[in-house]
Protein backbone atom coordinates (compact mmCIF):
# COMPACT_ATOMS: atom_id res chain seq x y z
CA UNK A 1 0.00 0.00 0.00
CA UNK A 2 1.56 3.40 -1.42
CA UNK A 3 1.52 6.15 1.74
CA UNK A 4 -0.30 9.21 0.97
CA UNK A 5 2.13 12.50 0.11
CA UNK A 6 2.12 14.84 2.84
CA UNK A 7 0.85 17.90 2.91
CA UNK A 8 3.06 21.23 2.57
CA UNK A 9 2.08 22.28 6.01
CA UNK A 10 3.02 18.91 7.34
CA UNK A 11 6.33 18.93 5.74
CA UNK A 12 6.84 22.55 7.10
CA UNK A 13 5.91 21.69 10.62
CA UNK A 14 8.37 18.70 10.43
CA UNK A 15 11.15 20.79 8.89
CA UNK A 16 10.68 23.60 12.03
CA UNK A 17 10.34 21.01 14.67
CA UNK A 18 13.83 19.22 13.76
CA UNK A 19 15.07 23.05 13.16
CA UNK A 20 14.20 23.90 16.61
CA UNK A 21 15.68 20.82 18.16
CA UNK A 22 19.07 21.57 16.55
CA UNK A 23 19.10 24.79 18.45
CA UNK A 24 17.60 23.59 22.17
CA UNK A 25 19.07 20.29 22.17
CA UNK A 26 23.04 19.55 23.26
CA UNK A 27 24.29 17.38 20.21
CA UNK A 28 28.35 16.98 19.79
CA UNK A 29 29.96 18.09 16.65
CA UNK A 30 31.06 16.29 13.94
CA UNK A 31 28.92 13.47 15.09
CA UNK A 32 26.84 11.08 12.90
CA UNK A 33 23.74 12.44 14.93
CA UNK A 34 24.51 15.50 14.38
CA UNK A 35 25.16 15.32 10.59
CA UNK A 36 21.56 12.97 10.01
CA UNK A 37 19.80 15.63 12.08
CA UNK A 38 21.20 18.59 9.86
CA UNK A 39 20.47 16.73 6.34
CA UNK A 40 16.99 15.92 7.55
CA UNK A 41 16.07 18.86 7.77
CA UNK A 42 17.45 19.89 4.84
CA UNK A 43 15.64 17.50 3.25
CA UNK A 44 12.20 18.37 4.81
CA UNK A 45 12.99 22.23 3.92
CA UNK A 46 13.77 21.38 0.62
CA UNK A 47 10.30 19.16 0.07
CA UNK A 48 8.66 22.01 1.22
CA UNK A 49 10.44 24.33 -1.39
CA UNK A 50 9.43 21.64 -4.07
CA UNK A 51 5.58 21.99 -2.67
CA UNK A 52 5.68 26.02 -3.02
CA UNK A 53 6.76 25.69 -6.37
CA UNK A 54 4.36 22.97 -7.44
CA UNK A 55 1.62 24.78 -5.78
CA UNK A 56 2.98 28.25 -7.27
CA UNK A 57 2.32 29.40 -3.72
CA UNK A 58 3.75 32.78 -4.37
CA UNK A 59 3.86 34.86 -7.64
CA UNK A 60 5.37 37.87 -8.85
CA UNK A 61 2.02 39.53 -9.59
CA UNK A 62 1.38 39.48 -6.16
CA UNK A 63 1.58 41.58 -3.10
CA UNK A 64 1.90 41.72 0.58
CA UNK A 65 -1.90 41.71 1.33
CA UNK A 66 -2.28 38.99 -1.45
CA UNK A 67 -0.06 36.61 1.30
CA UNK A 68 -1.94 35.19 4.37
CA UNK A 69 -0.56 35.19 7.41
CA UNK A 70 -0.38 31.46 7.97
CA UNK A 71 1.70 31.69 4.02
CA UNK A 72 4.27 34.57 5.85
CA UNK A 73 6.82 31.66 7.96
CA UNK A 74 7.47 29.65 4.65
CA UNK A 75 9.42 33.02 3.35
CA UNK A 76 11.90 32.10 5.51
CA UNK A 77 12.64 28.77 4.25
CA UNK A 78 16.18 29.69 2.00
CA UNK A 79 17.03 31.71 4.62
CA UNK A 80 16.95 29.13 7.40
CA UNK A 81 18.48 26.08 4.25
CA UNK A 82 21.47 28.91 4.02
CA UNK A 83 21.57 28.35 7.75
CA UNK A 84 21.83 24.68 8.34
CA UNK A 85 23.96 24.22 5.26
CA UNK A 86 26.59 26.11 7.10
CA UNK A 87 26.22 23.91 9.75
CA UNK A 88 27.46 20.60 7.97
CA UNK A 89 30.53 18.99 8.65
CA UNK A 90 33.12 19.34 6.04
CA UNK A 91 36.32 16.91 5.41
CA UNK A 92 37.88 19.05 2.71
CA UNK A 93 38.52 22.58 1.86
CA UNK A 94 36.97 22.43 -2.06
CA UNK A 95 33.74 20.65 -0.01
CA UNK A 96 33.29 24.08 2.40
CA UNK A 97 33.35 26.19 -0.62
CA UNK A 98 30.56 24.34 -2.16
CA UNK A 99 28.83 24.92 1.17
CA UNK A 100 29.21 28.35 0.90
CA UNK A 101 28.62 28.88 -2.79
CA UNK A 102 24.92 26.74 -2.02
CA UNK A 103 24.39 29.07 1.04
CA UNK A 104 24.75 32.40 -0.70
CA UNK A 105 22.36 30.87 -3.19
CA UNK A 106 19.75 30.52 -0.77
CA UNK A 107 20.30 34.04 1.12
CA UNK A 108 20.13 35.56 -2.70
CA UNK A 109 16.83 33.70 -3.14
CA UNK A 110 15.77 34.91 0.05
CA UNK A 111 16.36 38.55 -0.20
CA UNK A 112 14.97 38.31 -4.00
CA UNK A 113 11.73 36.59 -2.85
CA UNK A 114 11.08 39.56 0.08
CA UNK A 115 12.18 42.33 -2.51
CA UNK A 116 9.79 41.31 -5.21
CA UNK A 117 7.01 41.54 -2.12
CA UNK A 118 8.11 44.85 -1.05
CA UNK A 119 9.39 43.77 2.43
CA UNK A 120 12.88 45.16 2.38
CA UNK A 121 13.39 48.55 4.02
CA UNK A 122 14.86 51.63 2.37
CA UNK A 123 17.93 50.85 4.13
CA UNK A 124 18.19 47.12 3.25
CA UNK A 125 16.94 47.83 -0.21
CA UNK A 126 20.40 49.88 -0.31
CA UNK A 127 22.54 46.97 0.82
CA UNK A 128 20.92 44.09 -1.72
CA UNK A 129 21.58 46.61 -4.76
CA UNK A 130 24.90 47.07 -3.23
CA UNK A 131 25.69 43.07 -3.11
CA UNK A 132 24.18 42.53 -6.20
CA UNK A 133 27.14 45.23 -8.26
CA UNK A 134 29.73 42.63 -6.43
CA UNK A 135 28.75 39.69 -4.07
CA UNK A 136 32.30 38.70 -3.75
CA UNK A 137 33.41 42.04 -2.01
CA UNK A 138 30.14 42.94 -0.45
CA UNK A 139 30.86 43.94 3.37
CA UNK A 140 28.66 45.61 5.77
CA UNK A 141 30.95 48.28 6.13
CA UNK A 142 32.32 48.64 3.04
CA UNK A 143 35.75 51.01 4.25
CA UNK A 144 39.31 50.65 5.05
CA UNK A 145 39.09 53.16 7.70
CA UNK A 146 38.96 51.36 10.90
CA UNK A 147 37.17 54.23 12.76
CA UNK A 148 34.50 53.94 10.06
CA UNK A 149 34.60 50.44 10.27
CA UNK A 150 34.06 50.21 14.05
CA UNK A 151 31.47 52.55 14.00
CA UNK A 152 29.70 50.61 11.17
CA UNK A 153 29.54 47.76 13.17
CA UNK A 154 28.41 49.73 15.90
CA UNK A 155 25.36 50.92 14.49
CA UNK A 156 24.53 47.56 12.73
CA UNK A 157 24.78 45.85 16.72
CA UNK A 158 22.38 48.82 17.99
CA UNK A 159 20.09 48.30 14.78
CA UNK A 160 19.82 44.05 15.09
CA UNK A 161 19.18 44.61 19.01
CA UNK A 162 16.43 47.06 18.18
CA UNK A 163 14.85 44.18 16.27
CA UNK A 164 15.33 41.89 18.58
CA UNK A 165 13.54 43.83 21.12
CA UNK A 166 10.91 44.37 19.24
CA UNK A 167 10.19 40.95 18.13
CA UNK A 168 10.50 39.77 21.17
CA UNK A 169 8.20 42.91 22.70
CA UNK A 170 5.38 41.83 19.97
CA UNK A 171 5.32 37.74 21.15
CA UNK A 172 5.53 38.18 24.47
CA UNK A 173 1.49 39.97 24.30
CA UNK A 174 -1.35 37.90 24.95
CA UNK A 175 -2.72 38.70 21.76
CA UNK A 176 -0.06 36.59 20.18
CA UNK A 177 -0.93 33.53 21.75
CA UNK A 178 2.60 32.03 21.72
CA UNK A 179 3.19 28.25 22.72
CA UNK A 180 6.76 26.78 24.56
CA UNK A 181 8.27 27.90 21.02
CA UNK A 182 8.25 31.54 20.37
CA UNK A 183 8.07 30.97 16.53
CA UNK A 184 4.92 28.91 16.13
CA UNK A 185 1.79 30.32 17.42
CA UNK A 186 -0.91 28.59 19.13
CA UNK A 187 -3.21 29.32 16.24
CA UNK A 188 -5.63 31.02 18.77
CA UNK A 189 -3.44 34.73 18.67
CA UNK A 190 -4.96 37.75 16.98
CA UNK A 191 -4.47 37.72 13.12
CA UNK A 192 -2.93 40.82 13.17
CA UNK A 193 -0.66 40.56 15.82
CA UNK A 194 0.51 37.39 14.72
CA UNK A 195 1.06 38.71 11.17
CA UNK A 196 3.13 41.58 13.09
CA UNK A 197 5.04 39.39 14.63
CA UNK A 198 6.24 37.99 11.55
CA UNK A 199 6.63 40.52 9.41
CA UNK A 200 9.06 41.64 12.06
CA UNK A 201 10.86 38.19 12.26
CA UNK A 202 11.21 38.88 8.61
CA UNK A 203 12.93 42.06 9.22
CA UNK A 204 14.97 40.77 11.74
CA UNK A 205 16.57 37.76 9.66
CA UNK A 206 16.98 40.15 6.54
CA UNK A 207 19.57 42.04 9.26
CA UNK A 208 20.73 39.06 10.02
CA UNK A 209 21.26 37.49 6.10
CA UNK A 210 23.40 41.02 5.00
CA UNK A 211 25.82 40.61 8.05
CA UNK A 212 26.11 36.29 7.54
CA UNK A 213 27.02 37.32 3.65
CA UNK A 214 29.90 39.93 4.77
CA UNK A 215 30.97 36.73 7.02
CA UNK A 216 30.60 34.27 4.29
CA UNK A 217 32.67 36.73 1.85
CA UNK A 218 35.65 36.89 4.92
CA UNK A 219 35.55 32.53 5.04
CA UNK A 220 35.80 32.71 1.64
CA UNK A 221 38.42 34.79 1.41
CA UNK A 222 40.81 32.92 4.09
CA UNK A 223 39.65 29.52 2.34
CA UNK A 224 41.17 31.33 -1.02
CA UNK A 225 44.54 31.60 0.78
CA UNK A 226 44.98 28.20 1.62
CA UNK A 227 46.98 25.85 0.06
CA UNK A 228 45.48 23.38 -2.08
CA UNK A 229 45.61 20.36 -0.64
CA UNK A 230 47.60 17.09 -2.93
CA UNK A 231 44.89 14.38 -3.50
CA UNK A 232 46.70 11.22 -2.24
CA UNK A 233 47.54 8.67 -4.77
CA UNK A 234 45.88 4.61 -3.97
CA UNK A 235 49.69 3.80 -4.14
CA UNK A 236 50.60 6.08 -1.42
CA UNK A 237 47.73 5.06 1.08
CA UNK A 238 48.52 1.20 0.40
CA UNK A 239 52.44 2.03 0.96
CA UNK A 240 51.20 3.93 4.25
CA UNK A 241 49.53 1.09 5.82
CA UNK A 242 52.45 -1.25 4.83
CA UNK A 243 54.48 1.15 6.18
CA UNK A 244 52.32 0.48 9.58
CA UNK A 245 51.76 -3.00 9.40
CA UNK A 246 55.45 -3.55 9.36
CA UNK A 247 56.03 -0.95 12.37
CA UNK A 248 53.78 -3.02 14.66
CA UNK A 249 55.10 -6.02 14.09
CA UNK A 250 52.29 -7.45 11.10
CA UNK A 251 53.14 -9.60 8.45
CA UNK A 252 51.74 -9.39 5.36
CA UNK A 253 48.96 -12.52 5.65
CA UNK A 254 47.87 -10.69 9.00
CA UNK A 255 50.23 -13.06 11.55
CA UNK A 256 51.98 -11.29 14.33
CA UNK A 257 56.13 -11.28 13.70
CA UNK A 258 57.74 -11.66 17.29
CA UNK A 259 61.36 -10.56 15.90
CA UNK A 260 63.23 -8.24 18.35
CA UNK A 261 64.16 -5.77 15.80
CA UNK A 262 60.46 -5.16 14.68
CA UNK A 263 59.60 -5.01 18.07
CA UNK A 264 62.49 -2.67 19.12
CA UNK A 265 61.27 -0.24 16.24
CA UNK A 266 57.17 -0.20 17.52
CA UNK A 267 58.90 0.39 21.30
CA UNK A 268 60.96 3.89 19.59
CA UNK A 269 64.03 1.89 19.20
CA UNK A 270 66.58 3.18 16.57
CA UNK A 271 65.67 0.13 14.10
CA UNK A 272 68.35 -2.20 12.09
CA UNK A 273 69.44 -5.64 13.45
CA UNK A 274 69.67 -6.17 17.30
CA UNK A 275 72.62 -8.38 16.84
CA UNK A 276 75.44 -8.68 13.82
CA UNK A 277 76.19 -12.16 12.05
CA UNK A 278 78.53 -13.19 14.61
CA UNK A 279 76.12 -12.70 17.56
CA UNK A 280 77.15 -9.42 18.66
CA UNK A 281 74.28 -6.97 19.61
CA UNK A 282 74.42 -3.54 17.63
CA UNK A 283 71.97 -1.56 19.99
CA UNK A 284 70.21 -1.79 23.36
CA UNK A 285 67.06 -4.17 23.36
CA UNK A 286 64.32 -5.13 26.29
CA UNK A 287 63.72 -9.18 26.45
CA UNK A 288 60.22 -9.33 26.39
CA UNK A 289 57.98 -12.07 27.34
CA UNK A 290 55.18 -12.76 24.62
CA UNK A 291 53.20 -10.62 23.00
CA UNK A 292 50.67 -10.60 26.20
CA UNK A 293 53.33 -8.55 27.91
CA UNK A 294 53.92 -5.63 25.02
CA UNK A 295 50.26 -5.23 25.00
CA UNK A 296 50.11 -4.88 29.03
CA UNK A 297 53.10 -2.17 28.52
CA UNK A 298 50.62 0.32 25.69
CA UNK A 299 48.27 1.54 27.90
CA UNK A 300 50.26 2.09 30.83
CA UNK A 301 51.01 5.88 32.64
CA UNK A 302 54.49 7.50 31.56
CA UNK A 303 55.94 7.51 34.74
CA UNK A 304 56.89 4.90 37.16
CA UNK A 305 54.30 3.26 39.09
CA UNK A 306 55.32 2.40 42.76
CA UNK A 307 56.36 -0.93 44.04
CA UNK A 308 55.51 -0.71 47.51
CA UNK A 309 53.30 0.56 50.00
CA UNK A 310 54.27 3.56 52.60
CA UNK A 311 54.18 1.41 55.28
CA UNK A 312 56.48 -1.16 53.96
CA UNK A 313 58.91 1.19 52.52
CA UNK A 314 58.87 2.39 56.24
CA UNK A 315 59.83 -0.98 57.39
CA UNK A 316 62.25 -1.55 55.03
CA UNK A 317 64.34 1.81 55.62
CA UNK A 318 63.94 0.91 59.88
CA UNK A 319 65.38 -2.64 58.91
CA UNK A 320 68.72 -1.22 56.89
CA UNK A 321 68.72 1.14 60.02
CA UNK A 322 67.43 4.58 57.99
CA UNK A 323 65.59 5.93 60.22
CA UNK A 324 67.13 7.39 64.10
CA UNK A 325 64.50 6.80 66.97
CA UNK A 326 65.17 8.10 70.40
CA UNK A 327 65.99 11.87 71.21
CA UNK A 328 63.50 14.40 72.52
CA UNK A 329 61.54 14.34 76.14
CA UNK A 330 61.70 10.71 75.75
CA UNK A 331 65.34 10.04 75.91
CA UNK A 332 65.86 11.85 79.49
CA UNK A 333 63.29 9.53 81.25
CA UNK A 334 65.13 6.97 82.76
CA UNK A 335 63.15 3.81 83.05
CA UNK A 336 62.40 2.26 86.32
CA UNK A 337 64.33 -0.40 87.49
CA UNK A 338 63.33 -4.09 87.58
CA UNK A 339 63.75 -4.90 91.29
CA UNK A 340 63.54 -8.79 89.77
CA UNK A 341 66.33 -8.37 87.72
CA UNK A 342 69.48 -9.02 89.98
CA UNK A 343 71.87 -9.22 86.92
CA UNK A 344 71.21 -6.26 85.31
CA UNK A 345 71.24 -4.37 89.23
CA UNK A 346 74.09 -6.02 89.85
CA UNK A 347 75.86 -4.55 86.05
CA UNK A 348 74.52 -1.12 87.41
CA UNK A 349 75.89 -1.40 90.52
CA UNK A 350 79.44 -2.59 89.42
CA UNK A 351 79.41 0.42 86.49
CA UNK A 352 78.63 2.81 89.24
CA UNK A 353 81.34 1.34 91.59
CA UNK A 354 84.06 1.67 88.55
CA UNK A 355 82.71 5.53 88.40
CA UNK A 356 83.07 6.63 91.62
CA UNK A 357 86.57 5.03 91.43
CA UNK A 358 87.77 6.37 88.66
CA UNK A 359 86.22 10.60 89.79
CA UNK A 360 88.22 9.82 93.00
CA UNK A 361 91.49 8.71 91.03
CA UNK A 362 91.24 11.87 88.59
CA UNK A 363 90.01 14.62 90.30
CA UNK A 364 88.90 17.79 88.45
CA UNK A 365 91.52 19.64 86.71
CA UNK A 366 94.01 16.96 87.25
CA UNK A 367 95.20 16.91 84.00
CA UNK A 368 95.24 20.24 82.69
CA UNK A 369 99.20 20.89 83.75
CA UNK A 370 99.40 24.30 81.57
CA UNK A 371 97.26 26.79 83.57
CA UNK A 372 98.75 25.34 86.89
CA UNK A 373 99.36 28.61 88.98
Amino acid sequence: METEPRSLKAVFADAEAQRIALETQAFTPNSQEYTDAISSAIKNYQESLHLISHLSLFSPNESLEDLSTSDLPLLLINYHLAELSQKLPTPSLPERKRILTSARDFYERFLHLLDSYSLLTPQSAKLLEAYTSSPSTFSTANSSDPTVRRNAKIANFQTEKALRQKLDYLRARPEYGATEDEDIPSGAGDEEVVREVHLANLAYRVHLTFNALDSLNREMEILSMAPPQPPPSAQQNQQQAEDDRRRRGITSDGSYNDRLDIMNRALGGKGGPILSQQGKPLQPFTLLANRQEIAKGVFRPSHNLPTMTIDEYLEEERRRGGIIEGGGEASGQVPEPDEDDYEKAEKEMYKARAWDEFVEENPRGAGNTINRG
